[in-house]
């Protein structure tokens, strides 16, 4: 057993690599494990631990897949069509966030088939903070990995990362104070509403959020390899539709409640 062998590797067991990124995931599902159940009474739901054990295995299955499968179709989809078990290649690394987010909602959407969408929306509404805490862990394991690191700068704040050139944005450490943010922002919102609430606003305002900031964020990080379309990045328009969704849930919630009042 050898612990920390190296920057990105939290443990190694017999020749078998751990990596941080892996802990940080685990960790993100324990954070979720503790904060769902105490969340809940915000939305006047009364879950069993065994109802959000099920939630819960079930939004695990969906994020690494998903996640997974986003990385490979979004931004190695020719290197996919050539080889197919790419998907499977986990110990090349790769999870993409967008795709993350449709798995888990997939999974979910499946889970909780037979509940209401008001009791969805209401789920989603607390779920929204571990999953924006799980974001920042997930930045840190880039960070730990010297990967996604931002372009040449020469504010005070710049930092060295392995194979790169010059001083960089660390812009793993601006998403992780971004989806802090957003994390604090939603249970702010969702502490602020527990009395009157609309069921699926904090899901919105977790959309809206992360679309504008990881937009802002992108301009920052370092494009090398990365499909660009015009001006903006492949990240920058995967964001899009993220905003545009959750912009639109906004309105439609807003503009249902007014008319069924």
């Amino acid at each position: 057993m050898n612990f920390f062998p190296s920057y990105n590797v939290a443990l190694e067991i017999g020749g078998f690599p751990i990596y941080w990124y892996g802990v940080l995931y685990l960790a993100s599902f324990v954070v979720a494990a503790f904060l769902l159940p105490r969340l809940q009474p915000l939305r006047k739901l009364q879950l069993s631990k065994g109802e959000w054990s099920d939630i819960l295995t079930w939004a695990i299955v969906g994020v690494l897949v998903g996640g997974r499968f986003g990385y490979v179709l979004f931004y190695r989809f020719f290197d996919f069509l050539a080889n197919p078990f790419l998907l499977f290649d986990v110990r090349g690394g790769g999870m993409a966030s967008h795709g993350g987010f449709l798995g888990v909602a997939l999974a979910l959407l499946w889970v909780m088939r037979r509940r209401s969408w008001n009791e969805k929306l209401s789920i989603a509404d607390i779920a929204v903070v571990p999953i924006a805490i799980g974001l920042a862990l997930g930045r840190f394991g880039n960070f730990l990995n010297q990967e996604l690191y931002g372009t040449v700068t020469t504010l005070p704040w710049g930092m060295s990362f392995d194979g790169a050139e010059g001083l960089r944005h660390p812009t793993q450490l601006y998403a992780i104070a971004k989806d802090v943010f957003i994390a604090a922002m939603c249970l702010v919102y969702v502490r602020s509403t527990r009395e009157q609430f609309i069921p699926g606003r904090a899901l919105a305002l977790f959309l809206v959020l992360y679309g504008v900031l990881r937009f802002i964020v992108e301009i920052f990080r370092d494009q090398t390899g990365i499909a660009m379309y015009g001006s903006l990045s492949e990240g920058q328009v995967l964001t899009v539709p993220v905003f545009v969704a959750g912009a639109a849930m906004w309105y439609l919630i807003a503009h249902q409640s007014r008319g069924s009042r």
